[in-house]
C-alpha cells in the first residue's frame, strides 16, 4: 500500500467457490438437491456456472472441461491469502468482508438437511481457509433457514468460532416480519454481530425475460433491500433489538433515504384509520433505519449525497472484487471521485470507520503495513 493511498475497508468483497465445493464433500444423496450454480461443471453432472447454461447438453465436453479449468483458476486468484493481500496492497484496501460467490444460491436448496450441510461445510471451509488466518479478513457464514433450529444452532457455532458476520437471505421464507423469526433475532443480537443479506438471495433473480431483461432483472433484485428493510423496521424488530444491525451488500444505499421518507409518510398517514398500523412504533421509521440499516455500493452518487439526510452510517463502500462490475483495479479514483464534495469525516465514516466496528476489525491493526 503506497503512502498516498487512503486506507479502505471493503464491505463488500467475494470468495470464487472451487467447482466442487459442495459436490464433491456431501453426501451421494445430497448432490441432487444441489441447484445448478452449486454444482460442478464436468462430465458427470453436465452444468455449467453462467448465465444461460443449465440443462443437460448445453455445452459439450470440451467446454466443460475449459468452464471447469476457468473457474479453478479464478478460485486460486480469492483463495489463497497472499493472492488476496497482493490486490488488496495494490488498491489500498486494509480489510475486506467476505461473502460467497456460487454459496448465495444456498437458500435455493429444498431439502433442509442438504442445506444445513452445505453451510456448514462452507462456514468451516471459509473459517479455515481466510477467517483465521488473518485480522484483515471478516467472513460472513452462511446460516440455512429451512429449520429454525438449525438456524440456531449454526448462529451459536459461527459466533463462538469467531466468523465475522451471519448471512441470511434478502428474502426471507416466510418473510422476516413472521413470528417464526423471532428466536433467530434474539439469538444474532446476543453475538452483536451484524447480519449481512445479499443481493439476489433466497428468491428467483429471473424477474424479466426478452429485451433489456439483464439490467432490468439487476434492479428489480435490489428492489428486494426497501421492501425487506420496511419489514424489519415496521413489524418491530429493529425496535425490539437497537444493537442488531442489517448490512444489504450490493444494493447500492440511495434507497435508504427513499424507504425512510416513504415509511415515515405511510406510517403518519396510516395511524388515522384505527388498526391500520400494527405494532405502532416509539419512533418514526426513519429512525430504525438510521440507526440500524445500511447498504453496501461501488458506485452510488446518489447516496453519498443523500448523507446529510440520512447520516454517513448507511452507507458502506465495497469493491465487490473479483467481480467484473467491482471497482478493481481503479478503487482508490473511485473513492476520490465521490469524496471529492464530502466532509472527511463523513468519507472516512463510509470507506473504513462504519464497517470496521460493524464487523468488529482491529483497527490499529489494519493501518499496521502488510
Amino acid at each position: 500500500m503506497e503512502h498516498n493511498m487512503r486506507p479502505l475497508i471493503s464491505a463488500d468483497s467475494h470468495v470464487e467457490e472451487p467447482p466442487g465445493l459442495w459436490f464433491d464433500e456431501i453426501p451421494e444423496t445430497m448432490r441432487g438437491d444441489l441447484p445448478p450454480e452449486m454444482r460442478p461443471t464436468d462430465s458427470e453432472t453436465q452444468y455449467a456456472l453462467r448465465v444461460g447454461a443449465k440443462k443437460d447438453g448445453d455445452l459439450t465436453a470440451a467446454e466443460l472441461e475449459g468452464e471447469r479449468h476457468r473457474q479453478e483458476v479464478a478460485s486460486l486468484g480469492t483463495t489463497s491469502v497472499e493472492a488476496r493481500f497482493k490486490v488488496m496492497r495494490e488498491e489500498g484496501v486494509v480489510g475486506e468482508c467476505i461473502y460467497p460467490t456460487k454459496g448465495l444460491y444456498l437458500w435455493n436448496i429444498e431439502n433442509p438437511e442438504t442445506e444445513t450441510t452445505c453451510a456448514r461445510h462452507y462456514n468451516d471451509w471459509m473459517h479455515d481457509l481466510l477467517e483465521s488466518r488473518s485480522d484483515r479478513f471478516r467472513c460472513a457464514a452462511m446460516i440455512p433457514t429451512r429449520r429454525i433450529e438449525d438456524a440456531l444452532a449454526e448462529v451459536d457455532r459461527c459466533a463462538a468460532m469467531g466468523m465475522g458476520a451471519l448471512m441470511l437471505p434478502i428474502v426471507g421464507t416466510p418473510p422476516f416480519n413472521h413470528k417464526q423469526w423471532d428466536p433467530l433475532w434474539a439469538a444474532i443480537a446476543e453475538t452483536g454481530l451484524p447480519v449481512v443479506m445479499h443481493q439476489g438471495s433466497g428468491h428467483d433473480m429471473l424477474f424479466y425475460r426478452g429485451r433489456g431483461a439483464t439490467v432490468s432483472n439487476l434492479l428489480a433484485t435490489q428492489s428486494m433491500a426497501p421492501r425487506t428493510a420496511g419489514l424489519l423496521a415496521m413489524s418491530g424488530v429493529l425496535e425490539n433489538h437497537p444493537d442488531l444491525h442489517f448490512v444489504f451488500v450490493e444494493t447500492n444505499a440511495a434507497w435508504i433515504s427513499w424507504a425512510m421518507t416513504t415509511l415515515d409518510h405511510y406510517d403518519r398517514s396510516f395511524r388515522q384509520y384505527v388498526g391500520w398500523v400494527r405494532p405502532e412504533l416509539k419512533e418514526p421509521p426513519s429512525f430504525y433505519l438510521k440507526r440500524q440499516i445500511h447498504g453496501t455500493f461501488q458506485i452510488d452518487e446518489v447516496a453519498v449525497r443523500m448523507v446529510p439526510y440520512t447520516g454517513a452510517a448507511v452507507a458502506l463502500w465495497g469493491s465487490d472484487f473479483p467481480h467484473a462490475e467491482g471497482t478493481y483495479p481503479h478503487s482508490q479514483d473511485v473513492v476520490a471521485s465521490f469524496a471529492r464534495d464530502m466532509a472527511e469525516a463523513d468519507v472516512s465514516a463510509i470507506t473504513f470507520g462504519t464497517a470496521a466496528d460493524l464487523f468488529k476489525f482491529d483497527q490499529t491493526k489494519l493501518l499496521e503495513p502488510f
